[in-house]
């Protein structure tokens, strides 16, 4: 799809109105009578002629010269550009549902409440954060960040240009706008959960249950919840069932029983941490049993599961996640 073809008359209104406002209104002026730059401001500042026409199309204008503080991952125009060819948009002739949807994926970029610089992203190395953006049952979408080779949100969008200080927070550029996540998408982002990826492509190469690749990441799927095996729980249970990898040889855990493995980690409906209720879990896979006083899931085994306080209710569009620190298994004889 073509950029949107009236962008700079859109922007000279957007400009006037932001002129207008800005000084006639003595509230955007901070204590010492110095006039407010608004993360809006500076994203002008800056030629995000894009993200402006975007806020002005979706009414959010408002709402980020408000006090903040935010912290915004703002897509240059170019990442605007590849949006808009990819979907067919055009931001003067939205209808209702396409005027929504765009709204969601700006606030996608949004983190209220927060004033982010790249040395705080970068101390804290990766983890996850809450955007405006609402999944299923109106919760608010997950945002991963690693800083391991820049600075990478959802593993797909880098930081080009970082720290643009408005007096309501900060810009960081980012050269693709950020997708609403799928529980793939956090599955694929973060490396300690890349057995999980790799058990799931390949319980897909056998006769699976659900296709698992594709039902994770279509955003109209489910919604589910995935108690997400870290990469040690998967060494682990190999090493339990004396087993050496994926594979359809001798000592090797088939497709069909990786399979298996997999249904009694996911649950057909979108549960965050606490609406997880003490007693039976009903799994794709079977019944499990969880313990909410001490964060735990017990298996028809007997063997007890962790779940990570510090890594639950990753949302996704299509479901949560909660990361655990052992596979849940089947009955076993």
């Amino acid at each position: 799809m073509k950029i949107i073809s009236k962008t700079f008359k859109m922007l000279a209104v957007f400009l006037l109105v932001l002129g207008i406002t800005n000084c006639s209104d003595d509230d955007d002026n901070n204590d010492d009578g110095v006039q407010a730059t608004t993360v809006v401001d500076v994203a002008l500042e800056n030629g995000l002629t894009s993200l402006a026409a975007a806020l002005e199309a979706t009414d959010l204008v408002t709402t980020l010269q408000g006090t903040g503080p935010f912290t915004v991952f703002a897509p240059d125009n170019n990442a605007f550009d590849a949006l808009l060819t990819a979907t067919g948009l055009d931001l003067n002739n939205l209808s209702a549902n396409e005027e929504a949807l765009v709204r969601n994926i700006l606030l996608n970029h949004v983190i209220i409440g927060q004033n982010l610089s790249s040395t705080n992203l970068v101390n804290a190395g990766s983890g996850y954060t809450n955007t405006q953006a609402v999944g299923p049952n109106g919760k608010n979408l997950s945002l991963y960040f690693n800083t391991s080779n820049g600075v990478v949100i959802n593993g797909q969008s880098t930081v080009t240009t970082a720290d643009r200080t408005a007096t309501n927070g900060t810009i960081h550029i980012v050269n693709t706008v950020i997708d609403l996540p799928t529980i793939a998408t956090f599955a694929t982002s973060n490396p300690a959960l890349s057995l999980l990826v790799d058990a799931l492509a390949y319980a897909d190469t056998g006769s699976p249950t659900v296709p698992y690749i594709d039902t994770v990441s279509d955003e109209s799927a489910g919604p589910f919840t995935v108690f997400a095996p870290t990469n040690d729980a998967f060494g682990a249970v190999l090493a339990e069932l004396n087993l050496s990898g994926f594979g359809e040889g001798t000592g090797e855990l088939n497709a069909a029983t990786t399979d298996t493995v997999l249904l009694y980690h996911i649950v057909g409906a979108n549960v965050q941490s606490t609406e997880l209720n003490p007693g039976t879990v009903s799994t794709l896979g079977g019944d499990i049993t969880a313990d909410t006083s001490n964060f735990t899931l017990t298996d028809a085994n007997g063997r007890i599961s962790n779940i990570v306080t510090s890594l639950v209710d990753i949302q996704g569009i299509n479901g949560v996640v909660h990361v655990i620190d052992k596979v849940i298994l089947f009955p076993l004889p």
